[in-house]
Formats: structure tokens, sequence, C-alpha cells
């Protein structure tokens, strides 16, 4: 790697000139990256060489996978955030559309990468991301249980109930409870699709088939399995696995990440292709995790040296592969891998999808695992299920909120403020404006509004029945300080307000943090495991970054919780603080014992306080 030296010390002596010495007196590195326990683990060592070789510092920052999508937009133009980030290919259109990334030009180093992997960090004919790996799921068996790889879903409805019935095996098929990704493959093997795709073959956010006839009738094939008994509720990532690796269930899905476990499990196992369907084989989403560099990064130049000239290389992209194996995308470490796991993850792909990109996707994810989840546990049939996922899906991409704009005892709420002539209104300030009521949750009595707004600075208040009688405003206070809301794009902005509590805040300002569980039937939700009901809402009202939710109703017994963001499973955390971590078990030893959920932002760690 010496012989790009030349490359990196230019961008390093151009770098001086235009800013680091103002970086590096307030203790700021030259080079700071973001990555996830695992990619971090792998970095280190490769940051330390390349300080060592060319006398600049670099910084590799642990921060969770979720964290560094959510956190770049508001750390970057604080001038507290990374350089360069790790990230999923699927973040490209939110984080290009929000003014987070700058494009990337590989120049001749284009021909090292696999063109798939490429093409998956390219949006909108600019490349955004330096890729580094390309994955998708496969089916996995254990060979001693299940002999031959079934070659369709009816196959494995078949294998699994005989595999029950005759007490060979607890389970047969194993999935995850509420993980659409995983469930994905099943849905397009019954013909169903996720976007369909407009005239150029890109995808259109405009045709969700998350409720299309093949989509219906996986979800009918899922409700089956459930009602007899073979799929069972409150299945996470790691429960699924350690029944695999124990012997008590015969067939998964999962990933190359996944293999570390597997072999060290030593449990025996066979991976194919996955199982077709009435419209063909099941095919997975491709998708693949690169560098990007932040448009927030004073030192542009030199992050894109380090990238093209130090890490596009054989010894760091080995390094990459050897702490987290997937499939690379650098070639020349892909070439000299003799793996047969990894051949048969690539033929399982040939068929797949890439996983969409586009910022739509966003909204799709927490509706469509619910689907999943409510068919599973039953509270739901697979059509209604899916139907209802398809709708509030819909509802999300136009940035509607629907319900009643009135509550059952007439009142109803407004967003008065400097928003409302952006809005439609007649004039700012007027809190009877209809352009700007608020709907009311019909489960939790939670009031909330999504508008899209021009960047822009705003002030805002919350107001009942179309008068300044009663009003609310910052913390939540009767007549309080106007709520200020300062907008750096173009954004669609969720707005909440507790009638009871009466805080009132924005996804801008605040996090919408809840904590779903197997508690929540218990305070009046429609089902258990719901990130969407707002009964369980934390709260921040004195913006200390500490949100809390108390309740003295649940009954005796045990339960478990999560932290989720943004009323949907696509950020949530477990146990330890760790995104998508595992559930986090607590004990209400007697009825109506008061119990408190708490979350700091500044760590993701969800505590839960039981008794007085």
């Amino acid at each position: 790697m010496k012989r790009f030296g030349f490359v990196i010390l230019l961008a390093v002596c151009l770098t001086m000139v235009v800013g680091v010495p103002a970086a590096a007196q307030d203790g700021r590195p030259d080079l700071l990256i973001w990555a996830d326990n695992t990619r971090e683990k792998a970095l280190t060592p490769l940051v330390e060489q390349f300080s060592a070789d060319f006398g600049v510092t670099v910084r590799v920052d642990e921060i969770g996978m979720g964290d560094i999508r959510a956190n770049l937009p508001v750390a970057g133009p604080a001038g507290e955030g990374p350089d360069i980030i790790i990230a999923a290919h699927d973040w490209i259109g939110e984080l290009v559309l929000n003014g987070s990334v700058v494009p990337l030009n590989l120049g001749d180093k284009a021909a090292e990468f696999n063109p798939a992997a490429l093409s998956l960090f390219t949006y909108n004919g600019e490349l955004y991301g330096m890729p580094y790996a390309v994955e998708n799921v496969a089916f996995f068996r254990n060979p001693e249980l299940v002999p031959d790889a079934p070659a369709t879903w009816d196959e494995v409805k078949a294998i699994t109930e005989e595999l029950v019935s005759s007490g060979t095996s607890e389970f047969g098929y194993l999935i995850q409870t509420n993980d659409a990704y995983h469930y994905f493959p099943i849905m397009n093997a019954f013909g169903g699709y996720v976007f369909g795709l407009d005239e150029n073959g890109n995808y259109n956010p405009e045709d969700v088939g998350i409720d299309s006839p093949g989509a219906i009738a996986a979800g009918q094939w899922l409700q089956s399995m459930a009602e007899a008994g073979y799929l069972v509720a409150d299945v996470n990532y790691d429960v699924m696995h350690a029944k695999f690796e124990g012997g008590d269930a015969a067939m998964i899905i999962t990933g190359p990440w996944a293999l570390p476990r597997i072999r060290q499990s030593g449990v025996p196992y066979a991976i194919s292709d996955l199982p077709a369907g009435p419209a063909g084989p099941g095919k997975p989403f491709i998708g693949g995790q690169g560098f990007m560099i932040s448009a927030y990064s004073p030192n542009q130049l030199l992050a894109e040296a380090f990238l093209l000239d130090f890490m596009a290389n054989t010894e760091p992209m080995q390094a990459m592969y050897d702490a987290d194996p997937r499939p690379p995308a650098y070639l020349p470490v892909l070439e000299s891998l003799a793996d047969p796991d990894l051949e048969a993850f690539r033929h399982a792909g040939l068929v797949g999808e890439p996983q969409p990109s586009i910022p739509q996707m966003s909204s799709v994810w927490g509706a469509w695992g619910n689907a999943q989840q409510f068919t599973i546990t039953q509270e739901l049939d697979g059509e209604t299920a899916f139907t209802d996922a398809a709708a509030q899906i819909r509802d999300l991409i136009a940035g509607r909120v629907t319900g009643a704009t009135t509550s059952e005892t007439g009142e109803y709420v407004g967003l008065p403020g400097t928003i409302q002539e952006a809005l439609g209104c007649p004039g700012n300030w007027q809190p009877e404006c209809e352009n700007t009521r608020m709907i009311v949750g019909e489960d939790d009595g939670v009031w909330q509004a999504a508008f899209d707004l021009p960047a822009g600075s705003y002030e805002y208040k919350v107001a009942l029945n179309g008068t300044w009688d009663v009003n609310y405003g910052m913390g939540g206070e009767a007549g309080g300080a106007n709520i200020v809301l300062n907008l750096d794009a173009d954004t669609n902005v969720v707005f909440l307000f507790d009638p009871i509590s009466h805080w009132v805040t924005d996804n801008v300002n605040s996090l919408i943090v809840s904590a779903p569980g197997s508690y929540q039937a218990a305070l009046g939700c429609p089902g258990d495991w719901a990130p969407d009901c707002l009964l369980s809402w934390m709260q921040d009202a004195d913006g200390d970054g500490i949100y809390s939710f108390s309740t003295d109703v649940l009954p005796a017994g045990d339960y478990e919780v999560k932290a989720a963001l943004n009323q949907s499973w696509d950020v949530n955390y477990g146990a330890d603080g760790e995104a998508g971590g595992a559930n986090i078990p607590f004990t209400v030893s007697a009825d109506n014992e008061p119990v408190t959920f708490s979350f700091d932002s500044s760590t993701n760690l969800l505590t839960v306080a039981v008794g007085g």
C-alpha cells in the first residue's frame, strides 16, 4: 500500500492548508469514522497503521448501526459528526435527500469491485459509497433431520408436519415473529412484492405490493403454519438460532453473518437456494455495506484518499472480511476465497432483488413486520394483517396520519404557529385553521399530525378547540414558550401531543421513543409488541435526554420490553442498549405495582424499575 503514499500525503497537505489545524485545536482527529461494534474491531488496527504511515490522527468511534443513520444529519451540521461512516446501502436515498453524504468517484478502482455491489450504492446515476460486502440470505437445514433441500414452501410445510407430529423435532421450519427481511423470500415466492417498478426499472413507491394477491397468498400460508402450531410467537433472532443450533428446529432462513455462531455450535448444516412457490423461486433481498463520506466533513479530500488509496486494497479488505465473513465486494479478496458456504449464498442470491434504497422504504418495515407478527400470533388473519399493513404504508409514504380530528368529547387540537402559511392557512398563529389540526389516536388517545415543511426556522404551540383559551408550549407548560423548529432541508415533520401530560413535541426536536413489550395489551393497546401504540410513549419534557413512562395497571407476572424509535421496529434497542438486541425481562410481583421505564438517549439503555 505504500505505493499510494504520494496521493495520500498530497491529500494530507491540502487538508492541513484548508482547516485541519482548526479541527485539531478542539481535539477532533483528522479523520473520524463511525462504525458499529463488528466493523470497529476490524478498522481500529487499520487506522492505527494509516496514522503511523502518514502522520495523521484517525479515530474509529463505535456507534450502533441504526444510530449512525439517525445521528449523522443531527451531529454533522453541529460539527460533531464523522468524516466517514460505515453504512447499509439502503440508507442512500434518505441520506442523499437530506444532504448528508457526497458522491464518490472510484476512478480506475471501480474495476476492482463487484459491479452488482457498485449498483447498490448508486442513486440517481451517482455512486455514493465504496462497498466492501454484499449479502443475501439463504435456506439452512439440518441434514440429519432434512436430508434433501425442499424445493417448495409446500414441501417445507409437509416436512415440518412430519417432524413435529413424529416428535423428531420441536420445530420444523422456524422464522422470527417480526422480521420482514427474512420473510421476503416467502412472500415473493407466492407473487408478492414490496414496490413495483416504473417504466425505467426503478422502484415505484406509488405501487405498494404488500397487499397484492401474491402477498395475501403468502400471508395465508403463514397463517396456516401458525394455526397448526408450527410457528409461534416471541421468536427473535437469538431464539431462532438457538433452536436451530440445539437441534430443536430443522430449517431456518439466515445470512452469512450467522456462519460463525452456527459453525461454533457444531450443529450439522447445509445451505441451499430458497424454496419456490406458485410464482417461482424465493428471491432474497440483495444488500450491501460500505463506506460513505459525510457531506459535513471538513476533510473530504483526506477521507476520499483514505478510502481509495488505503482501504481499497487486499490487506484492509481481507481484514474486514476476517472480522465479519460476509461475501466481499472487493474482487481480489472474493476471488481468493474457497468457501463452499459463501458459494452457496452466492448461488441463492442469483435470483435476488436489490433491497430498495428509496427513502419510502423506511415507511415499510414497521407495518410489514407487524403484519407478519399479527398473523403468527393469530391476532389477525393473514389477509387482514397484510391489507391493513399496506394501507398504513401508503399513508406513511403520503405523509398522512389518519384518524378523527375530533375526540369523543368533541375536542380538537390545532398547531398554530409560523408553520401555518406554509401549510395553506391564510395566516400564521391561527388556532382555528383546519389545515393544521391534529388526529387523535383511536387506541392511545395521543394527538398526531405529519406535515411536509420546507427548510426554514419555525415556531409553534398547541391550542385546543380553535382558540387561545387553552394552549401548551415548551415542556408541556400551559401558556408556555413557543417551540422552535429548525429545518435544514425539506422535511416531513411528525408532531405529537399528549392530552394527559400536555407534552407537545416533534420528531426533529425529540426522539419519539416507545416501550413495546409483552405487557402492552394490559395498558389497553390492541396487542403486545406494538411500537406504534403510544400508551407506552416515553417522554422527555425537561429535555435532559432521559425519556420515561410510568404505569401502575399491570397485573403480576413476567414481562419483556424493548425501546423503539419513531413508532416502528426500524430502530430498536434491547438489553445493554444494543441495537436490535435481546428483549429486556422484568417481573411485576403484585398487581398494580408501579413500573417506570427510562430510556437514556446518550447510551440507548432502557431500564425498568419496579416498585416504589
